[in-house]
């Protein structure tokens, strides 16, 4: 069994690392507040808002940035995106991501965001250089694709997504638990939005932490499935299966298994093929398929859509809140957005 399942089964021998757990909060205080003393905000900047999470793996953020980046442009908010551009390899930093940019360039997530939402992004691991860039292009706000413990670059707000079925697993910080800060560092942010799962199940995790406001449920919600190859789109109870029925399902995501569950909850039973995060695949790999269909992530589309076959299909997803949660996080950003761009006009006069 890998760390990683040890980790969320709550399997006993990873508290063998406890030791190095003690000794990774330790340093990890210690580098917060070395960074946070360094970090004076600048009023010249347009305010971040970092959407991120606490524990290692998929959480559903990026389906979140994307929808907030939507609902603020649609109230004429100029948004731009910074992230670490994991997995790339820029050819200038900070990198200017557009329509055209490339998976080996940029990372795989850059490209994916950048397809679904037309605006100013940048990818720099110095993620502040990548804001003051934003700036230059005119953004009034940005919002940062990861980044929580990124203390180097100031933020106006915190925005933590929870997986709502994985939780905490064993509640213990690297190496010996999933967690990259204890869980009370969740006292500390603006919002904390959890991602699937029962309400009755993780409401009762948030009793012992005092939140600054209640924890939102979030979902994400399929779509459709699009042909790689093709771009044909067709709904869910659709897909088209080979003569003998069979469906392949891959993921290269912090968390496959989500992927496999919503695949089985559309109706269909997938043979299902993990592989790690942001795993970068070549063609050889995906002939195994053969004939068959084959399924994955939109995440994993941007990586595969060069050589995909005609039976190659990735589900488009979206993040889903309540509407009035929608309006009152987009209030605020857009509150943010204002006030930025109320100084910088008067600056300028």
């Amino acid at each position: 069994m890998g760390i990683v399942s040890a980790w969320y089964r709550k399997r006993a021998w990873p508290v063998l690392l406890w030791p190095l757990s003690l000794l990774y909060r330790v340093l990890v205080k210690h580098r917060r507040h070395r960074l946070q003393r360094r970090c004076v905000p600048n009023p010249s900047l347009p305010p971040v808002v970092v959407i991120g999470n606490i524990t290692v793996g998929g959480t559903g953020k990026t389906p979140l940035l994307i929808q907030l980046a939507r609902e603020l442009q649609a109230r004429d908010v100029r948004v731009g995106i910074v992230s670490r551009g994991y997995g790339g390899n820029p050819p200038v930093l900070p990198c200017e991501v557009t329509a055209l940019s490339s998976v080996e360039e940029v990372g795989d997530e850059a490209v994916l965001i950048r397809r679904s939402v037309d605006c100013p992004f940048v990818v720099d691991p110095q993620r502040p250089r990548g804001v003051e860039a934003l700036a230059r292009l005119g953004c009034e706000l940005v919002l940062s694709d990861d980044g929580l413990q990124h203390y180097a670059m100031a933020r106006a707000r915190e925005l933590v997504v929870l997986d709502g079925t994985r939780l905490f697993g064993n509640g213990l910080c690297l190496p010996a638990g999933p967690l990259r800060e204890p869980v009370s560092r969740l006292a500390e942010v603006d919002r904390v939005l959890v991602n699937g799962g029962e309400a009755e199940q993780w409401r009762g995790v948030f009793a012992d932490i005092t939140l600054r406001t209640p924890a939102l449920a979030m979902s994400v919600r399929p779509g459709r499935w699009v042909n790689i190859a093709t771009g044909e789109r067709v709904a869910l109870d659709a897909l088209p299966l080979g003569e003998n029925g069979r469906l392949h399902a891959i993921a290269g995501i912090g968390n496959p298994a989500r992927f496999f569950a919503t695949v089985r909850e559309l109706g269909y039973s997938p043979l299902c093929h993990p592989f790690p995060d942001h795993y970068r695949f070549s063609a050889h790999e995906l002939s195994f398929a053969g004939e068959d269909t084959l399924v994955m992530t939109q995440k994993d589309a941007v990586k595969c859509e060069r050589f995909a076959g005609r039976h190659t299909w990735y589900l488009e997803i979206e993040a889903q809140l309540e509407e009035h949660f929608w309006e009152e996080l987009c209030d605020d950003m857009q509150r943010l957005a204002v006030t930025y761009a109320a100084g910088a006009e008067h600056k300028r006069n």
